[in-house]
């Protein structure tokens, strides 16, 4: 296989999110005949032989930054040796959107255990932007280099969920809890919330500020801090878009190989 139709099945795949077997029905409209099993071996065989050399290399680098984001999604992997139905995900770490050499790291496991980002983000000290879900923080606990910034398009979203719901234009929905909330958030002022019961959607909204408080506050501290964990959400844009093509991914090594492959299409699309 030459480097050019290397390139070719990865940005097809990657980039413009077509699965292999759309290739190759492509290749045989011009009488090329190329069977998706050994497209994808060549493929697997390129991202390990030199591909993955760069991606170690952006790993190492990773640990030179000061602040960093974390995501994770689900995926479907059809042959990993458990049961059917058990719960994959594909993990990203992405440098700050501001930075001048952006990079985009994807990382495939079976879970979402805090073993996972605890093993990645070993070597990392400085502050990780991340919604608010709770293996981050405990790993924040465990050590004094670490630092977990809370997002605030999370603390956001189930108040616009409420104001949505109900129709932003009434007077009544502009004088509510969740509508002053919204602006509070937007202009980070401090408010007087008022009492509201826990279990309404308004309390539940609130209970997650205030469950993330000192997440929340982190990027007060640090100009370099930013208030949301977006890039690392719309880094997972693109493999979530060829999710929905190719809808699974065979066997763990195939996950692997993507986590490599998306790696590198991301950050060459930071980078410009």
């Amino acid at each position: 296989m030459t480097p050019f139709l290397a390139a070719g099945i990865y940005n097809a795949k990657y980039v413009n999110a077509q699965p292999i077997q759309r290739l190759v029905e492509e290749f045989e409209r011009c009488d090329v005949f190329l069977p998706e099993p050994t497209m994808c071996r060549w493929a697997n065989v390129c991202l390990d032989r030199y591909l993955k050399l760069i991606y170690d290399r952006l790993r190492e680098k990773l640990n030179d930054y000061h602040v960093l984001h974390a995501d994770k999604t689900p995926v479907e992997v059809r042959r990993d040796g458990r049961p059917a139905g058990s719960k994959r995900y594909m993990w990203v770490y992405r440098t700050g959107s501001l930075e001048v050499h952006p990079f985009v790291l994807y990382e495939y496991q079976k879970g979402r255990k805090a073993d996972y980002p605890r093993q990645f983000l070993k070597n990392f000290g400085g502050i990780c932007v991340t919604d608010g879900y709770g293996v981050y923080h405990l790993i924040a606990r465990e050590r004094k280099d670490l630092t977990i910034a809370g997002c605030w398009s999370h603390a956001r979203r189930e108040f616009a969920d409420v104001v949505k719901s109900t129709g932003k234009e009434k007077r009544s929905v502009q004088e509510s809890i969740c509508f002053k909330a919204l602006q509070i958030i937007q202009t980070m002022f401090r408010y007087e919330q008022g009492h509201v019961a826990p279990k309404m959607e308004t309390g539940r909204a609130i209970s997650y500020c205030i469950n993330q408080e000192s997440f929340l506050r982190v990027f007060l501290t640090d100009g370099a801090v930013p208030m949301t964990n977006n890039a690392a959400e719309q880094s997972f844009r693109p493999f979530t878009l060829g999710r929905k093509n190719w809808y699974l991914i065979d066997t763990i090594g195939g996950a692997k190989s993507s986590a490599i492959a998306y790696s590198i299409a991301e950050t060459a699309k930071a980078k410009t």
